[in-house]
């Protein structure tokens, strides 16, 4: 399963970037999906800048494994989640 966040429609609209971003990482915590794509759009980068700096945030590193810069789709940013399962320890 994977969520995806297009934010070309409120690219300029600061409070609702951040509401969207904030909504995706917990929707993604409470399903437990293993990738978020966010897609800033090309443009001039300072949207995808914007979303690199809110995933840097300390609160919200702790919630994902890593974050992959598509190198092939400069418009599209990856956040891997690492969810354990059942431990298997008796």
């Amino acid at each position: 399963m994977k969520l995806t966040l297009d934010l070309h429609d409120i690219y300029n609209r600061s409070a609702d970037i951040d509401r969207a971003l904030r909504a995706i990482m917990d929707e993604a915590v409470a399903k437990k999906a293993p990738l978020v794509e966010i897609i800033p759009g090309k443009g001039s980068g300072a949207l995808r800048k914007r979303v690199l700096r809110f995933l840097d945030q300390r609160e919200n590193r702790a919630l994902y494994h890593r974050v992959e810069k598509d190198v092939d789709n400069h418009g599209r940013v990856l956040v891997h989640f690492r969810w354990k399962g059942p431990s298997r320890r008796r």
